[in-house]
């Protein structure tokens, strides 16, 4: 027999989907909106149906947008030959709050895991080679968490991209070990930008698999 009427059984197990939500967080949730009017529901509501309905990705970098390209990558003022690889749209954020990078986004929507079956193919690796060979920019900067995971993709990126003779470079070591990129401090990441250094290619042999082309 359901702990409460249905529709809260089912709004609990719904937004206990989401990332971080545990069930008691996700029961204090559910109360909390059935506390609010049905007017403000209904902008809740209404707000998610849109996002989905409004929003696309922009087929140049992946970042969620109305429009495509997005505002970033119409901006003719960006530099265009820098790419600034992020995992995430946080991440992305994250960055353009320092007002210190003024170059190219590409959205990875991750990073490798293999614990959690993460591959390359789940990522746009794809599209960022290939936009690397299309586009020759001076730079590519990757400003992934210096994570386990991020670490191992960042030497991923960099024995794959390497055959293309570009610059490749990582945020400087301001970034704590094991912390996340979009919870950084503005002057944190400001300094990480500043200290970037380029990526030497890792060994053959300390490498993932190479992407299926």
């Amino acid at each position: 027999m359901p702990k409460f009427p249905q529709p809260i059984e089912d709004l609990i197990r719904e937004l206990g989907m989401l990332p971080g939500v545990g069930p008691k967080t996700a029961e204090r949730y559910a109360f909390a909106l059935l506390k609010r009017g049905p007017a403000e529901r209904a902008r809740l509501a209404k707000a998610i149906i849109d996002s989905g309905l409004r929003l696309s990705t922009c087929s140049t970098c992946r970042n969620y947008t109305e429009a495509d390209p997005c505002a970033v990558c119409a901006d003719p003022r960006r530099e265009r030959d820098l790419i600034c690889v992020v995992a995430t749209e946080q991440d992305l954020l994250a960055v353009e709050a320092t007002g210190e990078y003024r170059g190219l986004y590409h959205i990875l929507g991750g990073t490798l895991s293999p614990a959690d079956g993460i591959t390359p193919d789940d990522l746009t690796v794809r599209d960022l080679l290939r936009r690397s060979q299309e586009q020759r920019p001076a730079e590519i900067i990757l400003a992934l968490d210096p994570t386990i995971e991020g670490e191992s993709t960042m030497l991923y990126l960099s024995r794959l991209l390497s055959p293309q003779q570009l610059k490749v470079t990582r945020l400087a070591r301001g970034l704590p070990i094991g912390s996340e990129l979009g919870y950084a401090d503005e002057v944190t990441l400001t300094d990480a930008l500043r200290g970037r250094r380029e990526m030497a290619a890792a060994p053959k042999t300390a490498a993932p698999e190479q992407i299926k082309q």
